[in-house]
């Protein structure tokens, strides 16, 4: 059996993006802006066939982040199936250092080509929903958002089949 896997990172930080809100016409809600500069890493992958999902959050964005990311993808192969890892071309992924598991293959996304990559959407969700518009008190307060908002997707495999659905990637 053959898994589609999609993988990305997103940074996660005291320097937070404002996202749009509800508000009553007219009117113009505040939302809270931090100049501290702490950030996070998710590394998070997602398979939308099977509404599966894995992560890891890291202080870094390197090769060996990557390599400890790919070590956690792989537990959630299913047992017996193979991956294919459909991912950019950032540095650390396609390192002459990365080591890459036996049940999964890497297959690059073209160059410039984010709109491609269904992980961008959910990071996109995870922002609108969990991570934005907010002052983080930490570096452990952002890890522990960061986990929970993850926690928060996996629990909801239909949400990661919903937004993850590329029908170039699954013919139909």
């Amino acid at each position: 059996m053959i898994e589609v896997w999609f993988q990305d990172e997103a940074r996660i930080g005291q320097k937070n993006k404002i996202t749009r809100r509800w508000a009553t016409r007219g009117s113009r809600p505040s939302a809270p802006h931090d100049q501290r500069t702490r950030s996070a890493y998710i590394f998070g992958a997602i398979c939308p066939s099977q509404g599966k999902a894995a992560a890891l959050v890291m202080p870094w964005c390197d090769t060996h982040a990557m390599n400890q990311h790919l070590i956690e993808i792989s537990r959630n192969v299913a047992d017996g199936a193979h991956a294919i890892l459909i991912m950019d071309q950032a540095g650390w992924h396609m390192s002459n250092n990365l080591m890459v598991p036996e049940n999964i293959t890497i297959l690059p996304l073209p160059p410039k080509s984010p709109e491609l990559n269904p992980v961008e959407n959910i990071w996109q969700f995870m922002r609108e929903n969990w991570l934005s518009n907010r002052v983080f008190k930490s570096y452990q307060d952002i890890v522990d958002h960061c986990c929970h908002a993850w926690r928060t997707l996996q629990d909801r495999p239909w949400k990661i089949m919903s937004i993850g659905r590329r029908q170039w990637a699954h013919g139909f």
